[in-house]
């Protein structure tokens, strides 16, 4: 028996638990068998979570299987579009109570059962920090959802359907009914958000078992993979396979390639960054361009491309993605499947009847430029764009006036109004909404279009924060600036009416003052004063790192 509690005396601390532990119907020489725990983060607030625990019987019974002994053991879940301000703010939190509880308790090895967007990422990190045999998988994708026989994505067709209802272009009533039909099953978003993202990209990075990542929530499959996961963490477990034995900076690499393939999400950076870090593995936004640069997207998937999940499922998965990308991926990786990454693909190819799903590498949707890199005295430390995401491309090279909204409420508040001096070719900026200001770094990146432009058939203007954007969004939206506004980072110092210069194509971002004009407004700037806080907040605001480091808390990192 291992981690017992500290009564002063090992013996009797073993004696107590033993008696305590009779209520699961186990005998005692049961617990001398791999003791897999069971990260269940089941939720009906987080409705991503809602349909977990068939799924955790599934593990269970895989366990079992296998010759372990499943333990069940909760720990918090934060759902998007129901945790205020933003689940961001909370993902370091998941990462903590992953971490200690993997670490607190009599357990062998863990199955992470995770699937919302921040949910995935905090937990594989804790997972990382903990060190223990470990393996991810996750409640799966909605099935797609339909209205008049067009397909429907949650929540890119959320954020369509409503611009145009916005717009004038429907009415409250058709705006409802579409509505109904957008989320119609259990599961995460369907479209290559930041939680199918997450979890592809997992799976290529050997912490999912192959063809796990990509099964609706709602098919057979995803409880007979749910089996497999609780058989492969009890050999795992008696391998003493650790994820720091598996994962590596090269399985990082196949992680970013995969990424990039699949046009996915912004978010995923950060979240990848931060995952590395705690290994000791170090990644930089210019490891990201690099990789994007050589890395077609194949993966024709919304909102980059034209399908959705249960499509992907489908035309072969990650493993028939995978096997495209062979000559740029790094294939002798060891996975969780105790097979190298090479062996999981095998000789799995794309089913010809989607072959315009999983493209093919000489016939990519785009060739390369998933993920774009900016630079500039605008963003020393780097800021994001995804160029296929621009719906009007003569935004790839633009350069405009500044409007700036001070924060989030600040923007809510005048966005709309009539008496805003703005036009379609000026560039909206958004600022203290990074880690810091907001705090949290809230998914309000995709500023929405003023309303009297939407009236007038603009659908996408230059947009610019130190926040993020839902990878179910799109346009031409600038991300994730570094440093942000709040800490003194140029964005701080623009002033309305300044000449902003955005070159997707060369990675610029640049306000058009001179270097002495930008010294003296920092000389002149004023750190901001928060409301009063208390508890994780004023925690998060004091030990936030910024998005180019992954917002991971800098006493967390090893």
């Amino acid at each position: 028996m291992k981690h017992t509690t500290s009564y002063g005396d090992q013996g009797f601390s073993e004696y107590i638990r033993m008696a305590f532990q009779r209520n699961l119907g186990y005998d005692e020489e049961d617990y001398g068998k791999p003791i897999i725990g069971i990260c269940n983060t089941f939720s009906e607030i987080n409705r991503c979570h809602a349909h977990l625990n068939p799924i955790i019987n599934s593990i269970k019974n895989g366990v079992i299987m296998a010759g372990g002994i499943p333990l069940e053991f909760p720990t918090i879940s934060v759902g998007e579009m129901f945790t205020s301000p933003t689940t961001m703010l909370y993902r370091n939190l998941v990462a903590m109570d992953t971490e200690e509880m993997i670490k607190a308790q009599p357990i062998d090895g863990v199955v992470l059962v995770g699937g919302c967007d921040k949910m995935a990422p905090g937990q594989l990190m804790g997972a990382f920090s903990a060190d223990k045999p470990a393996i991810l998988f996750t409640g799966g994708p909605m099935a797609n959802g339909e209205y008049k026989g067009e397909k429907l994505g949650a929540c890119s067709d959320c954020r369509k359907y409503w611009q145009e209802y916005k717009a004038g272009t429907i009415s409250k009533e058709e705006l409802m009914e579409i509505n109904a039909q957008l989320a119609p099953t259990n599961g995460h978003c369907m479209v290559m958000g930041s939680a199918s993202t997450i979890a592809v990209c997992s799976e290529a990075m050997g912490m999912m078992l192959p063809g796990s990542a990509t099964p609706p929530a709602t098919v057979n499959e995803r409880l007979r993979m749910a089996k497999e996961t609780g058989k492969a963490i009890v050999k795992l477990v008696e391998d003493n396979t650790k994820p720091s034995d598996i994962v590596t900076r090269r399985s990082f690499e196949n992680a970013i390639t995969t990424l990039m393939a699949v046009g996915g999400s912004t978010n995923t950076v950060i979240h990848l960054i931060a995952m590395a870090k705690r290994l000791g593995i170090k990644l930089t936004l210019k490891d990201f361009e690099a990789i994007s640069r050589k890395t077609p997207i194949i993966g024709n998937l919304r909102p980059a491309g034209k399908y959705q999940m249960e499509e992907f499922y489908h035309a072969g998965g990650v493993s028939g993605l995978l096997s495209e990308l062979k000559n740029l991926l790094h294939l002798e990786e060891k996975t969780v499947s105790s097979k190298t990454l090479k062996e999981n693909i095998g000789d799995t190819t794309v089913i010809e009847e989607y072959s315009d799903v999983i493209r093919t590498m000489d016939n990519p949707i785009y060739k390369n430029g998933g993920i774009k890199l900016l630079q500039g005295n605008l963003v020393p430390s780097g800021a994001i764009i995804k160029p296929k995401a621009i719906l009007n491309e003569t935004l790839m090279k633009h350069t405009g006036k500044a409007v700036i909204f001070e924060s989030i409420q600040d923007m809510e508040d005048r966005v709309n109004s009539e008496t805003l001096e703005v036009d379609e070719n000026s560039v909206l900026i958004l600022r203290n909404a990074g880690p810091v200001g907001a705090p949290g770094m809230p998914e309000a990146g995709g500023i929405p279009i003023p309303q009297k432009l939407l009236e007038k058939g603009i659908r996408d203007m230059v947009r610019i924060s130190d926040c993020r954007m839902s990878g179910t969004a799109s346009g031409s939206v600038v991300l994730h600036a570094s440093p942000e506004a709040a800490v003194g980072g140029p964005l701080a110092l623009v002033k309305n009416g300044d000449e902003i210069h955005l070159n997707v194509a060369e990675g610029v971002l640049e306000v058009l003052i001179s270097d002495e004009e930008l010294k003296d407004r920092k000389n002149e700037w004023k750190k901001p004063i928060f409301k009063e806080e208390r508890g994780y907040s004023k925690l998060y605001r004091s030990h936030v790192l910024q998005a180019s480091e992954g917002c991971d808390f800098d006493f967390l990192i090893p």
